[in-house]
C-alpha cells in the first residue's frame, strides 16, 4: 500500500485574489448581465485549475484523501465566500433603512464537517433573522445559481432562526444538519445566536430521544444497504462499517457532550486512546478510498462495486504480478477495517447504553435466577446493566475464560459488557498454543460452535472481537477475505459463520417452509456436533494454492483433532469438508434422470448418515452464499437427488427392468386419457422412444399428450405449454414443432432475447418427426419465468427465428449486455466425459456470463453435428457452465480424440463469442 507523504494544509485557491479579479470586473463592465457572464468564466477557471490540483496531488500520491476532501472543502468554501461578497456589494447590496436585511451561510452535512468528496453535493443552510426580504432572497437566488452554472449539485434551505429551532425538535435529519452546521459567511451573529439556542433549547434534555433516533436511523440503513459490513460489493459510505457509521458515532457523543473532536470522546470515557486510533485510522481509510473511488468513476459513486475494485486498488498501491491477487488483498484491508468500525460501533454504543440505562438486575433475575445474582467480591463474572462482564485480572488468570465468557453469553443469552469486551481485546495475546490444546477451551468451543441457542451469533461475537481468529489460527487466516467474483456476496468468513447460523435455523425449524426435507433430516442424524464443525471448515482452505476441498479437509483433521473429536467423528468432518460439492455439483451439473449419475454418487456417498449430513450441508451452504443464490429449482434437484440415492443406498430397485418400467408409464397415460378417442390415444403413446417414459412423470406425459393433440388437430406448426412452479422457481416451457436441425439452439436464442434464463433442458424426437423440447426457464431475478402475456411473446419470437424472419443475434442487441461480469477473467474451458453416462458423452463448458451464451454454444454444437438429449444450465455469478448430454448423428458417444478436438475448438470460439470469425 502506498504511503503518501503528509503535506502542510495549502488551499489551492486563494479567495483573497479570486475577489479583487471580480471586483477589477465591476470596475470595468457596467451591465449587469455582462458582469454576471465574465465573473462566472474568472471563478470557474478559478475552481477548476483548484480542484485540478487536488486531483493531481492525490494521483500522484502526494495527497492522503481525507486532506483531499478538507482541500476541496476549503476551495468551495473560499468560492461561496467569494460569491456572497460579490453578491453584496457588486449586484445587491444592503439598503441602510432596512436593519432586517442579514443573511448566514451555513455549511451541512459532510461539507459541514470541512470534508467534501470529489462528486458529492454542496449542503447549504441560509439563516435569516426572521421574515425573508427582497434583499435575502436575491441574494440567494444569484448564489445558487452561480453554483449550479459552476456544476455543483447543490442541495439547500432557508429558514429563519426559529423555524431552525421548530424544524430540528420535529425532524432528527434536521437536528443533525443544524448539529454539524458550520459558518461560511455572513453575519456571524446569526451563526452565534444559533449554536446558542441549539444548545439551550433543541439539545437539553432531548440526548436519549436524539440517541435512540440516530440508532434506529443506522439499523434502517444497515437493511436497505445489506445488513453484512462484509458484502463483498459494499457502499463505503452508507454501508455497515462504512464511513456513515463513523459519522453516527460521532454525531452522538457530539450531541451528548458537547465536543467539536472526535479525540475529546476520550476524556467521557466513551473510547480509549487506542480505541480513538483506531477510530482515526479507519476514517482516513474509508476517506482514501471514496475520494480515489469518485475520481475513478467520474462521479459520486459510493458502491464500491466489481468493475471499480481493481482501479481503486492500484490507486491505492495494492500491486501483484496477479491483478485478482491484488484485488483481494485490498479489500482484504477494506473488510478489517470495516471489521474495526463494527468494534468500535458495539463498544460506543453499549458503553452509552450502560451510562443511560436504568438498573434491571431484579427483573432480570427473575427471568435467570441464580444467574443475574447481586455482584460479591468474589465473583469473576457479573451481569451488569444486562450485560454479562467480568473482573479485569480473570483472563490473565485463566485465559479459558476468554473462551468462557462467550460460553456463559451463548447460554444465558446476553450480550458481553463493552468493559469486558475492551478488556477481551486486550488480552489476545493470552492465546496461544497452550490454551488452544486445553481440554477444557476446546470444549467450551464445541460447545458453543454446535450451541442449541444461537451458534452464529457466538461465532460472531467471537469474530468480531478476534477470539475466533487467534483460538482457531486456521480461521484467523480467511477473516475478512474475499473472493474477487459476482457468485460469493460475503467474506469467506462470514460466509461460514452465516452457514452454521443456517444449519441453526433448518434444525430449529425456522427455515421449515423452505426446506421441510432438510428440517426433518435434521432429526435423524445421528452426531449433529460433527455437521456443525464441516459447516465451520469447509472452506477453510480459500484462498491457499490447490483445491480447496482437499486442503481443507487437511487442515480439518487438525482442528477436530485438537478441539477434542474423535478418530472416527473427525474422518466424517473430513469427508464431509472434502465433498461438500459434490451433491451441488452432480444435481447441478449431471442428468439425474441418467441411472449411471445416481450410482456413481451413491459410490461416492455410500453412508446414508453421509448422505443426510451432505444434503443439509449442502443447503446451507449455498443459502450462505448470498441473498438471491438459492432458488426452488436448486431445491428441486437435491431434493430429487437426495430420493433417488437414498432409495439406491437402502437397497432399492434402480436395475428394475427397462421395459418394465416404460409399460407401466405407458399404462399410467392410457388410464389418464380415458376421455380421449382410442385411435388418438394410442398414436400419442407410439409416438415417443423409451427415454421419454423413463425421463418424465404421469402429470406431465398428460399435459403433452393433451397439447401435441390439440396443436396436430389445429394444423399449429408451433405450440408451446407453459406451466409455473413457485416452490420450484421455474416456469417449465414445452415446445413442440416439426423437428429440424439447429432448433435447439433457435429456441435457447429466442428465450435469451425474451429475458429468459435456461436452468434445465430435455430434448426428445418423436417417432414421426417432431420435437418436443422441455425448458426449465427462470426470469432475471431467479423466479417463474412470467405470466400467460410473456409466454405468448416467446411463442411469436421463437416462430419469427423458426421461420427465418430474424435472428437471435438482432435480439440480442437490444438487450442490455451484462456489465458486470466484464469486470471478471474467466478461463474458457471445455471438457468432455464419455464415462458419467452409458449413452452419451457429456461436455461441459465453462466461459464468463453474457447474452447469447447458451445460443452460441448450442448452435456450435449443432454446426459439429450433435444432438442435444439433455442440458443443465448452471450460472455462478459471472461463470457459466453448461452441460450437455450429446450424442453424434447415429445415436453414438464421440470418442475419436481428433473428432474431440475439432469440436473443443469451435465450442471455445462460441463461448468467447467468435463462432462466426
Amino acid at each position: 500500500m502506498s504511503a503518501a507523504k503528509k503535506t502542510p494544509r495549502i488551499v489551492p485557491l486563494d479567495g483573497e485574489v479570486l475577489r479583487q479579479d471580480l471586483f477589477a470586473l465591476g470596475q470595468r463592465i457596467a451591465a449587469k448581465d455582462e458582469l454576471r457572464k465574465e465573473a462566472l468564466l474568472v471563478i470557474k477557471g478559478a475552481f477548476q485549475n483548484a480542484r485540478a490540483r487536488v486531483k493531481d496531488q492525490v494521483v500522484t500520491g502526494r495527497l492522503h484523501g481525507q486532506e483531499a476532501a478538507r482541500q476541496l472543502s476549503a476551495i468551495q468554501d473560499a468560492v461561496i465566500q467569494v460569491l456572497y461578497d460579490f453578491a453584496v456589494k457588486a449586484f445587491f447590496p444592503r439598503s441602510k433603512k432596512n436593519a432586517s436585511e442579514h443573511l448566514t451561510v451555513v455549511a451541512t452535512g459532510g461539507y459541514g464537517r470541512g470534508e467534501l468528496a470529489p462528486g458529492s453535493d454542496v449542503d447549504l443552510l441560509f439563516i435569516r433573522p426572521n421574515k425573508p426580504t427582497e434583499w435575502d432572497e436575491r441574494v440567494i437566488e444569484f448564489i445558487l445559481y452561480m453554483l449550479w452554472d459552476l456544476g455543483l449539485k447543490v442541495g439547500h434551505a432557508t429558514r429563519s432562526l426559529p423555524e431552525c429551532v421548530r424544524l430540528a425538535k420535529q425532524d432528527v435529519t434536521i437536528c443533525t444538519a443544524i448539529l454539524e452546521a458550520r459558518y461560511l459567511w455572513g453575519d456571524l451573529g446569526l451563526y452565534d445566536q444559533l449554536r446558542k439556542v441549539f444548545w439551550s433549547e433543541v439539545a437539553t434534555g432531548s440526548g436519549q430521544e436524539f440517541v435512540e433516533a440516530k440508532l434506529a436511523e443506522r439499523e434502517e440503513r444497515h437493511r436497505l444497504q445489506g445488513e453484512s459490513r462484509f458484502l463483498v460489493e459494499p457502499n463505503i459510505k452508507e454501508g455497515k462499517g462504512g464511513l456513515r457509521d463513523l459519522q453516527t458515532l460521532f454525531w452522538i457523543g457530539k450531541y451528548l457532550y458537547h465536543v467539536y473532536d472526535a479525540a475529546e470522546l476520550v476524556k467521557y470515557n466513551v473510547f480509549t486512546k487506542d480505541e480513538f486510533e483506531t477510530f482515526r485510522k479507519a476514517e482516513a481509510f474509508l476517506w482514501d478510498v471514496r475520494v480515489r473511488l469518485h475520481y475513478l468513476m467520474g462521479r459520486a459513486e459510493e458502491r464500491l462495486s466489481f468493475d471499480a475494485q481493481p482501479g481503486v486498488a492500484s490507486a491505492m498501491g495494492y500491486t501483484s504480478e496477479n491483478p485478482r491477487e491484488a484485488v483481494e488483498n485490498f479489500m482484504r484491508a477494506y473488510f478489517l477495517v470495516a471489521k474495526d468500525v463494527g468494534g468500535l460501533t458495539r463498544i460506543f454504543c453499549k458503553a452509552l447504553e450502560v451510562q443511560n440505562r436504568k438498573k434491571t438486575r431484579h427483573s432480570l433475575a427473575r427471568i435467570m435466577p441464580g444467574f443475574m445474582r447481586l455482584r460479591t467480591n468474589d465473583d469473576d463474572f457479573f451481569v451488569e446493566s444486562g450485560r454479562i462482564n467480568a473482573r479485569p485480572d480473570i483472563f490473565k488468570k485463566d485465559p479459558v475464560n476468554l473462551l468462557r465468557i462467550y460460553h456463559m453469553a451463548d447460554t444465558k443469552g446476553i450480550p458481553v459488557h463493552p468493559d469486558a469486551l475492551r478488556t477481551i481485546t486486550r488480552s489476545l495475546d493470552l492465546i496461544d498454543d497452550k490454551l488452544r490444546a486445553d481440554p477444557e477451551a476446546n470444549k467450551l468451543f464445541l460447545e458453543c460452535l454446535s450451541s442449541k441457542n444461537d451458534p452464529e451469533k457466538a461465532l460472531k461475537r467471537m469474530n468480531e472481537s478476534g477470539v475466533l481468529g487467534r483460538f482457531v489460527p486456521e480461521f484467523g487466516r480467511i477473516v475478512a477475505l474475499m473472493q474477487f467474483n459476482m457468485y460469493h456476496h460475503y467474506t469467506v468468513d462470514e460466509h461460514l459463520i452465516r452457514a452454521v447460523g443456517n444449519v441453526a435455523k433448518i434444525e430449529h425449524g425456522g427455515m421449515q417452509d423452505d426446506h421441510p426435507i432438510a428440517h426433518d433430516i435434521m432429526k435423524r442424524i445421528a452426531k449433529r456436533q460433527v455437521l456443525y464443525c464441516a459447516l465451520l471448515l469447509h472452506d477453510i482452505a480459500k484462498g491457499l494454492p490447490g483445491d480447496h476441498s482437499k486442503i481443507g479437509a487437511e487442515i480439518a483433521r487438525h482442528c477436530c483433532l485438537r478441539w477434542g473429536l474423535s478418530e472416527d467423528d473427525t474422518a466424517t468432518v473430513c469427508w464431509l469438508v472434502e465433498h461438500h460439492l459434490v451433491m451441488s455439483d452432480t444435481a447441478q451439473r449431471r442428468d439425474i434422470a441418467d441411472p449411471k449419475t445416481v450410482r456413481d454418487f451413491v459410490e461416492m456417498v455410500q453412508s446414508p448418515e453421509y448422505l443426510r449430513m451432505l444434503l443439509v450441508l449442502t443447503v446451507a451452504d449455498i443459502r450462505a452464499v448470498g441473498p438471491g443464490v438459492w432458488n426452488g429449482w436448486k431445491g428441486q434437484l437435491l431434493r430429487e437427488l437426495f430420493y433417488e440415492a437414498e432409495s439406491l443406498i437402502s437397497g432399492g430397485d434402480q436395475t428394475r427392468s427397462h421395459s418394465a418400467r416404460v409399460e407401466d408409464a405407458k399404462a399410467a397415460l392410457e388410464q389418464q386419457l380415458g376421455d380421449m378417442p382410442q385411435e388418438e390415444r394410442e398414436r400419442q403413446i407410439s409416438r415417443h422412444y423409451d427415454t421419454y417414459w423413463l425421463t418424465i412423470d404421469t402429470e406431465a406425459h398428460v399435459r403433452h399428450a393433451r397439447m401435441m393433440t390439440e396443436a396436430d388437430a389445429k394444423g399449429e406448426l408451433l405450440a408451446l405449454d407453459a406451466v409455473s412452479n413457485a416452490f420450484r422457481a421455474v416456469t417449465e416451457i414445452t415446445v413442440y414443432t416439426p423437428d429440424h436441425p439447429g432448433l435447439f439452439a433457435q429456441v435457447t436464442g429466442a428465450m435469451a432475447a425474451a429475458g429468459g434464463s435456461i436452468v434445465d433442458a430435455k430434448v426428445f424426437t418423436t417417432s414421426d418427426g417432431f420435437a418436443l423440447d422441455i425448458f426449465s426457464v427462470q426470469d432475471a431475478d431467479g423466479g417463474p419465468f412470467g405470466d400467460a402475456t410473456r409466454v405468448e411473446r416467446l411463442k411469436q419470437t421463437i416462430l419469427k427465428i423458426v421461420r427465418g424472419e430474424t435472428v437471435p443475434r438482432a435480439l440480442f442487441a437490444k438487450r442490455p449486455a451484462k456489465t458486470r461480469a466484464s469486470a471478471f477473467n474467466v478461463p474458457s474451458r471445455v471438457n468432455f466425459d464419455n464415462e458419467a453416462s452409458n449413452a452419451a458423452t457429456v461436455v461441459e463448458v465453462r466461459g464468463r456470463d453474457r447474452v447469447g451464451f447458451l445460443y452460441d454454444v448450442s448452435t456450435a454444437l449443432f454446426e459439429s453435428g450433435l444432438s442435444i438429449s439433455s442440458a443443465m444450465i448452471a450460472t455462478y455469478g459471472e461463470r457459466v457452465v453448461d452441460v450437455f448430454y450429446v450424442r453424434d448423428g447415429y445415436g453414438h458417444k464421440i470418442i475419436h480424440p481428433d473428432r474431440l478436438k475439432a469440436i473443443e475448438e469451435i465450442l471455445l470460439r462460441a463461448v468467447e463469442g467468435k463462432l462466426n470469425e
